[in-house]
């Protein structure tokens, strides 16, 4: 459904020209919900609207949904449903008027478009608010309708834009199963972005980490903690660099890497070699605070490949 190769996008700034993707390969097969994973600013949305025709690429070419996308964006458009981060909904019209208004822009009759409305409501848990005014829904009716409205001309492929951004951890796994009926149901495509790690987990049968517009690893969410073999031994203490140097010396320490409120450790077997660990700073002298022992998680492959946590890494975006 996707072949991008080269894709690059190079924004210009009063401080000079900013890389905001750096010349990205991938393919996406079709069926697949695939996620672009990555803190704010790495490059995820720059990429999603170049592909959606949304912004011209500086560099490289794409095939999506077998059109050119620098030859025929008409015809990936057809092909296409988009749903930004921000939504497209205005607040004072009635659901139906927006579903309807957009089916009939895709060349639908008002009456397909309608039936089409009615269908969309039903299986997004919309069925009794065709006549609600937008305004009055909530914020997961409300992403759910913006979904809808990238559904009403049947698309093959679907973009979703940091899709549960803002919402309630109720509303949020609400929005997952429906958007993991968009495959099984619908039988659409899917590639999304999302800087939330659990989300990417739990929907995704495939992830591309992006980071300083540059993809730095892919694969399943399970190959890609497989990355780091072994459990990984957390220390709460201070003089962190201290406690570091004397680990490092240790059979059973892996790898070591001192953070801001103490130590990762990656060993073998977590349950039997943290005991020996701690013994060992217990003896030199060196307090340990708190002590926890788990398997790899998305966070630490990222933090593995870039040496940064995902977290720490929006969070510096962000700012």
């Amino acid at each position: 459904m996707i072949e991008a190769r080269g894709l690059a996008r190079t924004f210009k700034a009063r401080s000079g020209p900013v890389e905001a993707v750096r010349g990205i390969d991938f393919d996406v097969a079709e069926g697949e919900i695939v996620a672009l994973l990555g803190p704010n600013g790495a490059g995820k949305t720059t990429t999603q609207r170049m592909l959606a025709t949304l912004l011209v690429p500086t560099a490289g070419e794409a095939t999506v949904a077998g059109c050119d996308l620098r030859r025929d964006p008409v015809g990936v458009r057809r092909q296409l449903g988009y749903v930004s981060q921000s939504g497209g909904t205005n607040p004072s019209a009635k659901v139906d008027e927006e579903l309807v208004t957009q089916g009939q822009l895709y060349g639908m009759t008002r009456a397909a478009a309608g039936e089409r409305a009615k269908a969309l409501r039903a299986v997004l848990d919309l069925a009794d608010m065709g006549e609600r005014l937008i305004k009055s829904l909530s914020g997961g009716q409300r992403r759910r309708l913006d979904i809808a409205l990238g559904l009403v001309h049947q698309p093959k492929l679907v973009f979703l834009d940091e899709p549960s951004t803002g919402l309630d951890p109720q509303s949020r796994a609400n929005l997952w199963n429906h958007i993991r009926a968009l495959r099984d149901r619908d039988r659409a495509t899917v590639l999304l972005t999302t800087h939330y790690l659990d989300e990417a987990d739990a929907l995704c049968d495939r992830i591309l980490i992006i980071d300083h517009g540059k993809i730095v690893a892919t694969g399943t969410p399970a190959e890609l903690k497989r990355r780091i073999s072994g459990d990984l031994v957390t220390f709460e203490l201070k003089d962190a660099e201290r406690a570091a140097e004397l680990l490092r010396g240790r059979p059973e320490a892996r790898d070591v890497t001192a953070t801001e409120g103490g130590l990762r450790v990656t060993v073998d077997r977590g349950e039997t070699q943290a005991l020996p660990l701690m013994r060992a700073l217990d003896e030199a002298g060196i307090a340990v605070a708190a002590l926890s022992v788990r398997h790899p998680s998305l966070d630490d492959v990222f933090l593995t490949l870039t040496g940064r946590s995902l977290r720490d890494a929006a969070g510096s975006s962000a700012a």
